[in-house]
């Protein structure tokens, strides 16, 4: 399954977007900040839960900003934790804004 699920950025709908078998399965939305991707709300379809849907989706997301030089804040819990458990992520959220991943805002 995990070679099946394709992810692209979708920048007119400020969201990257995960495919599988050519049908729509999550996003991650954000929105675009001077350097960086605010993450607003990650939404895996039911049908699609509990197969590492969100997690591919995070990875691609923040692989894509590590790429393009911009930063990550996750305002969206799931991208937060998700950077928790993954910490070599970390250095995209910047300092003032590293207090989103525990829940302090």
């Amino acid at each position: 399954m995990d070679d099946e699920i394709e992810v692209r950025d979708n920048p007119e709908a400020s969201r990257y977007e995960a495919i599988v078998a050519g049908r729509l399965a999550g996003y991650a939305a954000y929105r675009s900040r001077l350097g960086a991707l605010a993450f607003t709300h990650t939404d895996v379809l039911p049908r699609w839960e509990g197969r590492g849907i969100g997690s591919r989706l995070a990875r691609a997301a923040l692989d894509d900003a590590r790429a393009r030089g911009l930063g990550a804040i996750p305002h969206c819990p799931f991208v937060a934790a998700w950077i928790r458990r993954h910490p070599e992520y970390e250095d995209l959220v910047p300092e003032e804004k590293r207090g989103l991943l525990d829940g302090r805002g």
